[in-house]
């Protein structure tokens, strides 16, 4: 199994098992996901030491609550944040100061996909890693032209391979 994680911040963003594409002369990677849904707080009354049997037919159990949202984020723990556009800009110039190693040949490949976020802005929701340490990458997500799909953006210079 391999694991991406960002650089910096060491947040883990996806996996191997999602369709993955190179997008922005190879400078960014296009995870596809789908919508999917998960029972939270549903936990079994026997793996708690209950016993209908002996309790009774209606056993209190413990609430649950249906979590539906794109599987990426769902899997990886990432935690949705927000920006402005102007807040956004700001960010994604710090940003690329913070990988400086590999900003000129960044910026070559991925400025028409940095043109089209800027533009399409309003379209993306953005995603950082579960301990909202903002040092790393924000992942950017939208749907495909279906309304349907979902996909996430990655920068890929921030982003490390874990073998596992």
């Amino acid at each position: 199994m391999i694991i991406y994680r960002v650089l910096i911040s060491h947040h883990e963003m996806f996996s191997y098992v999602y369709k993955i594409r190179e997008i922005a002369d190879g400078q960014c990677w296009e995870v596809v996901g789908k919508m999917a849904s998960r029972i939270e707080g549903n936990t079994d009354d026997s793996l708690i030491g209950g016993n209908v049997s002996a309790e009774g037919p209606k056993g209190e159990g413990t609430k649950s609550t249906v979590i539906t949202t794109v599987d990426i984020v769902m899997n990886h723990h990432l935690q949705k944040t927000s920006f402005i556009k102007e807040a956004y800009k700001k960010y994604i110039k710090d940003y690329m100061k913070s990988i400086k190693e590999r900003v000129k040949l960044f910026m070559t490949g991925a400025a028409e996909q940095i043109k089209h976020i800027l533009v399409n802005f309003k379209n993306y929701r953005f995603c950082i890693g579960e301990n909202m340490n903002s040092d790393g990458m924000i992942a950017l997500l939208d749907y495909h032209e279906d309304g349907v799909t979902p996909h996430m953006i990655f920068f890929r210079d921030d982003l490390e391979e874990e073998k596992c």
